[in-house]
């Protein structure tokens, strides 16, 4: 039996396949973004809104089109600026002067917003368990190196990745992944440059979102006596992964034979483990120490080494849990490498749209309000309400992806139907996303206004 063949007409019908984006307005409208921006004041500046400007870049990153371009078919299409509750549609133009004009002034705006947001929508912050501290709220910070080779933007210069581009940091809350701080940085710029003040920052949003004990990860490139400090002056635990800089490898391993434990991994291979004090300058009391000795004397396929493999990782920390358990919270830390891929990948903001570091550094807060009001909507979708026609997924999960979101909700084609004054969307028969949509929906439109 052969294929179908198919006519085609244009019709006239309101179509619109991006349903989500009146998720995305419905939980935009329960924030202050809009009254506050439209506070500042920018010189010269034309009619439309800063409020409408911030709000159609949001829509936009919130399909995977973090590009000023991309707004032009959407002032063709009524349903964009009525989801997103834009007085005015700008213009691509309009968006890039304006952007251009504003000079940091929003940065704090996004970032407060971002942070009540989470914490009046999102369903819950889940915590990592310990034995001796209970419940801490992990936050994991990392650099995650923008590919932007074969441009001329600036702040554009060779990062640690080997390819040219910038080197933005960024800041995971819970499990979930929420985003509640970034900053873009140039390529070249050393990971811990500007750290510890980022740092205080970072700290202050997430008390905006929880109140619960706060676990802080982060990378060897962030071994600092001076993060420390600002961790112990803020009362948060902290697991820093050192860096052995001059250290002898040798000299980790007689420590580990001496005082660590050893376990017996495999035929060739064995794993001592332990943990030591230190003074460190400037800090008070001594500072834990956790080690993890790998020595090999046989690979893996059986060959026999000349002279053994030796491995060291150590880690400062101020909790006193077992040190088994201090490493293995370290490498949960690795998770934050999935939420820098749906950042770049799924939402296209790796290769950011301006020439101008500034207004690419507005466009990546734009693009962390996004990625959290996409987040928000995958968590939500995530609650299993008895008799909800919902999606077949492979098994069950603690996270949804935000490609999965985008695809399942935000690109959830419908119908605008007009009468008695009101807008409906009508979803098709076979949409087996609707009823969950229509219940985030129902919730969002529900959440009490803010106040000003």
């Amino acid at each position: 039996m052969g294929i179908q063949i198919f006519q085609t007409r244009q019709g006239d019908e309101h179509l619109s396949s991006h349903s989500g984006l009146a998720l995305i307005g419905a939980l935009l409208s329960k924030t202050n973004t809009n009254k506050r921006v439209d506070q500042i004041p920018i010189v010269n500046k034309p009619p439309i809104s800063n409020g409408d400007t911030i709000r159609s870049m949001i829509g936009l990153c919130c399909l995977g089109k973090p590009d000023f371009d991309a707004i032009e078919p959407m002032r063709e299409q009524p349903f964009f600026a009525k989801a997103l509750g834009l007085g005015q549609c700008p213009s691509s133009p309009t968006l890039r002067q304006r952007f251009d004009m504003v000079d940091g002034q929003f940065d704090i705006i996004i970032k407060e917003e971002s942070a009540r947001l989470i914490k009046v929508v999102a369903p819950m912050i889940t915590p990592i368990k310990t034995a001796k501290h209970g419940d801490l709220i992990p936050l994991d910070i990392d650099v995650s190196p923008f590919d932007n080779s074969k441009t001329k933007k600036e702040g554009v210069s060779w990062t640690y990745k080997n390819t040219d581009g910038y080197a933005p940091i960024f800041s995971y809350l819970g499990r979930e992944g929420y985003l509640v701080n970034c900053e873009l940085r140039e390529g070249k710029q050393h990971c811990q440059n500007g750290t510890p003040k980022y740092l205080e920052e970072t700290i202050h949003y997430a008390r905006l979102i929880t109140e619960e004990p706060i676990l802080v990860r982060l990378d060897s490139g962030n071994d600092s006596k001076d993060n420390i400090k600002i961790f112990n002056e803020n009362e948060i635990s902290f697991i820093i992964k050192r860096n052995l800089r001059k250290e002898s490898l040798e000299g980790w391993f007689q420590i580990a034979k001496e005082q660590g434990t050893s376990q017996q991994m495999r035929r060739g291979k064995t794993r001592w483990y332990g943990e030591t004090y230190v003074n460190v300058e400037g800090i008070d009391e001594p500072v834990r120490i956790v080690y993890e000795v790998v020595e090999r004397t046989i690979t893996a396929k059986g060959q026999m080494l000349v002279v053994p493999e030796i491995e060291v990782d150590t880690y400062w920390t101020n909790l006193f849990d077992s040190v088994e358990c201090i490493i293995d919270l370290y490498h949960d830390h690795g998770t934050s490498e999935q939420f820098h891929s749906e950042l770049k990948s799924d939402m296209d903001l790796e290769r950011l749209p301006s020439g101008k570091f500034a207004t690419n550094s507005l466009v990546l807060l734009m693009g962390m309000m996004a990625y959290n009001l996409l987040r928000l909507c995958g968590q939500e979708s995530l609650q299993e309400i008895a008799g909800e026609q919902r999606p077949a997924y492979r098994k069950k999960v603690s996270r949804r992806r935000v490609r999965t979101v985008m695809q399942d909700l935000i690109y959830l084609a419908c119908r605008i139907v007009k009468g008695s004054r009101r807008l409906t969307l009508s979803f098709g028969q076979y949409s087996v996303c609707a009823n969950v949509w229509r219940r985030l929906y129902d919730k969002f439109t529900l959440i009490p206004a803010p106040g000003v």
